[in-house]
C-alpha cells in the first residue's frame, strides 16, 4: 500500500476513535425517590445529554434505604431527605451534600371521620408515619411541641404506627390509623379523594420547612470534578426550568414520575405545599442533625457538623455559570 494512503487510513481511523470517545457521555448513577417535589432531580435523566452525561435513575422506597447502594459502589449521587443523608454520613457513608433541591412536602392528615381538628386532638390517637424519614422528625417535634408523649407501643398520649409512604394512605382510608404525617402528593391525594383532612403543616418548629438534601459520593466529589460540576449544572437548569414552567413539571410528574396515577389537582395541591430549590443552608443541616440526636431518628454513631460536609461550592459556581439567584 501507497505510504500517502497508508497514513490517510490511519489518520481517519484515528480521528473516527476520538470523535466517538467525545461522543461518549459520562455515566452518573442517581438515586432518588417517587415524590412531586422529587421531579426537578428525576428530570435530569432526560436533559443532561446536553452536558454529555447519561443519568441512570433508580427508585427506592424511602431515603435511608439509598445509603447501602451507596456504600457498595452503585450510586453516585442521590436525593433524599435531610435526616437520611445526615444519619448516612453519621454512620460512616462516603458522603458530601452538595445542594438542596426542594422544601416543604409534608402535611399531618386526619381521617375524614375521625372529628380530628388539630395537633392536641391527636391524643389517644394512632399516628402512622414513615421510620427514618423527614416526616418522622416533623411528627415528633410538633408532638413535643403541643406537650403530647408517643410511642410505638401503648402507653402514652400518641402511639406511633410505622409504615412505608405507599401504605400510609391506604391506611387511613381503612381506618387502620387515625391520623398520619405524610408526603406529597400522597397528602393532597388522601384530602382531593375525601377520606383525609389537614390537620397541619409541620413546620412551626425551629427546624422549619425540612429541605430535602442532594448528596454526592466523596470519589465523584474528589476525583471527578468535572462530571461533578456538569452534574451541578445540569442539577441548576432543571431546577430553573421547573420553577419557570410549572406546566412542563407537572406533565413530567403526573405521566412520567407517577404513569397517570395522581391528577392535575392532586399535582397542584401537592406544590403549593412544597418548592423546587437549590440551596440549604449549614445551620439548616446543624439544626436537622441537633432534633435527630435528641429524639433518636437515625441512631448516629457520630452526629456530624455540617461544615465537615456541607460543599456547595459546585452549586455557586452552577448558579453564577447560569446566571441564576
Amino acid at each position: 500500500m501507497h505510504k500517502s494512503i497508508r497514513l490517510a487510513l490511519i489518520a481517519v481511523f484515528a480521528t473516527g476513535s476520538l470523535a466517538v470517545q467525545a461522543q461518549t457521555p459520562d455515566v452518573v448513577r442517581l438515586g432518588n425517590l417517587k415524590f412531586a417535589h422529587y421531579g426537578a432531580v428525576s428530570y435530569m435523566k432526560e436533559y443532561c445529554g446536553k452536558y454529555n452525561l447519561k443519568v441512570e435513575e433508580r427508585m427506592f422506597p424511602k431515603g435511608p434505604d439509598i445509603m447501602p447502594a451507596i456504600v457498595a459502589g452503585e450510586i453516585d449521587i442521590a436525593a433524599l431527605a435531610s435526616d437520611g443523608a445526615i444519619s448516612g454520613r453519621a454512620n460512616g457513608v462516603p458522603i458530601v451534600t452538595v445542594a438542596g433541591f426542594a422544601k416543604g412536602g409534608a402535611r399531618l392528615v386526619a381521617g375524614a371521620e375521625t372529628g380530628i381538628k388539630d395537633i392536641q386532638g391527636l391524643k389517644g390517637k394512632k399516628v402512622g408515619v414513615t421510620r427514618g424519614g423527614a416526616h418522622e422528625l416533623l411528627l415528633y417535634a410538633e408532638l413535643e411541641k403541643a406537650g403530647l408523649t408517643w410511642s410505638d407501643k401503648p402507653g402514652k398520649d400518641v402511639q406511633v404506627v410505622f409504615l412505608a409512604f405507599a401504605d400510609l394512605n391506604q391506611a387511613l382510608a381503612t381506618k387502620q390509623i387515625d391520623a398520619m404525617c405524610q408526603s406529597e402528593p400522597q397528602s393532597s391525594q388522601a384530602i382531593n379523594k375525601k377520606f383525609g383532612v389537614e390537620i397541619m403543616k409541620p413546620y412551626n418548629t425551629k427546624m422549619g420547612e425540612p429541605v430535602r438534601l442532594l448528596v454526592m459520593t466523596e470519589k465523584m466529589y474528589n476525583e471527578k470534578k468535572d462530571v461533578a460540576q456538569r452534574v451541578m449544572k445540569c442539577f441548576v437548569e432543571t431546577t430553573a426550568l421547573f420553577n419557570k414552567d410549572m406546566a412542563l413539571a407537572e406533565k413530567y410528574v403526573r405521566e412520567q414520575m407517577f404513569k397517570g396515577q395522581i391528577t392535575a389537582q392532586d399535582f397542584q395541591d401537592a406544590m403549593d405545599n412544597a418548592d423546587y430549590t437549590y440551596d440549604v443552608s449549614l445551620e439548616h443541616v446543624d439544626i436537622t442533625t441537633d432534633f435527630m440526636n435528641k429524639y433518636g431518628v437515625g441512631r448516629m454513631a457520630k452526629p456530624p457538623k455540617a461544615a465537615e460536609w456541607v460543599k456547595l461550592d459546585l452549586l455557586q459556581k452552577a448558579k453564577a455559570d447560569l446566571k441564576v439567584k
